[in-house]
């Protein structure tokens, strides 16, 4: 992988030391850098989490994905700058009471070179916090993506909320990226994943965040959401061009 490539791809200098600081702006500058999309999955792309693939797709094509190319992806930068990397599964809360299946999502947790953390990193859920989350904390983290609470669930996992709703409870046991193959199959090409109803794309945009649901631009800031109609498919092009770096020669099914 040339890190000096995908470190240019989100706008960030080699860090001097794998530490928390650091940390903290690789996973802001990611989010706002590389869009959480499942356009692959709509044009009838293969989705693959080769290393070789998820580098080529973020960094020389310059696109994104969703959370297993992301922090598939953002696992092999943090490797290669010297932090320690454990890919572990996660199960998304469907509701409050209703998890969603093993491996329903991928998250990161990172030791720094200084033994700091370990931390959860995630670049890879849409909206989520701007800045890593220590682990080990069962008090509130402040973050401008909202007030984030961990805790205990059983056979060590860890729930994870946000402003008190549950998002996902993190599997302690480290994981090989293939064992996540099966699943980001499933949600890839299974009419009852919700990544194959309708394409998205979305980034972190300062404190904001700019998106695109089908054929609206939508930008959320704080409590507010003003949605743009993208009527033609020349507008919808330059939307993508413009606000996420995405050429695209053909528009995504269902756009």
């Amino acid at each position: 992988m040339d890190v000096n490539a995908y470190l240019d791809r989100i706008g960030v200098a080699r860090p001097g030391a794998a530490d928390a600081e650091h940390l903290r702006e690789l996973h802001r500058a990611h989010l706002e850098a590389v869009p959480f999309e499942n356009l692959g999955i709509h044009l009838g792309e293969p989705i693959s989490l080769d290393p070789d693939d998820l580098v080529d797709k973020v960094v020389r094509r310059r696109r994104g994905g969703f959370c297993y190319e992301l922090n598939g992806a953002f696992a092999l930068l943090l490797e290669a700058l010297g932090y320690s990397v454990a890919r572990v599964g996660a199960r998304v809360f469907r509701t409050p009471d209703q998890l969603g299946p093993p491996f329903d999502h991928l998250a990161l947790l990172v030791g720094t070179a200084d033994h700091d953390g370990p931390w959860l990193a995630d670049v890879g859920f849409g909206r989520h916090s701007t800045y890593p989350l220590l682990l080990g904390s069962r008090t509130g983290q402040d973050d401008p993506g909202g007030r984030f609470t961990l805790a205990d669930a059983p056979d060590g996992d860890v729930d994870v909320f946000r402003d008190g709703d549950p998002q996902y409870r993190i599997e302690a046991r480290p994981r090989a990226l293939t064992d996540f193959a099966p699943t980001c199959w499933w949600q890839a090409t299974s009419p009852e994943s919700h990544f194959t109803r309708a394409p998205v794309c979305s980034r972190l945009d300062g404190d904001a965040r700019i998106s695109i649901s089908g054929r609206t631009l939508i930008r959320t800031k704080g409590g507010a959401r003003e949605e743009t109609p993208l009527p033609s498919d020349d507008a919808l092009r330059a939307a993508y061009r413009e606000h996420f770096g995405i050429t695209l020669d053909r528009l995504p099914g269902g756009a």
